[in-house]
């Protein structure tokens, strides 16, 4: 079992939206969710993409209907497309957060 504090529901959803919005099986949840001793907290996605193009745009539609199929909930969605600088919240995101792909 994940160490993680999100429905089965939750983690079919963000596995399938990354594969299907920005074709990526490189996901990870991090922050207070994959911390077991916090309750609540907003829900920490990050996506690794290959894509380079409508990056903004495809984050806009992730969120939307995340919103739509669970409610209004804080998301923080932070995507490393192929074109990103590097960027300290990406190693953060990966050493310290649970990586959904290798936990199916």
């Amino acid at each position: 079992m994940m160490n993680i504090r999100l429905n089965q529901e939750y983690l079919n959803f963000i596995r399938h939206k990354s594969l299907e919005l920005f074709n990526s099986k490189e996901v990870w949840i991090f922050g207070s969710r994959v911390d077991m001793n916090q309750k609540g907290g907003d829900i920490d996605i990050f996506i690794k993409t290959p894509n380079t193009n409508n990056i903004l745009q495809t984050k806009i539609i992730f969120l939307r209907e995340f919103e739509k199929k669970f409610g209004e909930q804080k998301v923080d969605l932070i995507i490393e497309s192929a074109n990103s600088k590097p960027n300290k919240i990406f190693e953060i995101a990966k050493q310290e957060g649970v990586n959904l792909c290798y936990n199916l």
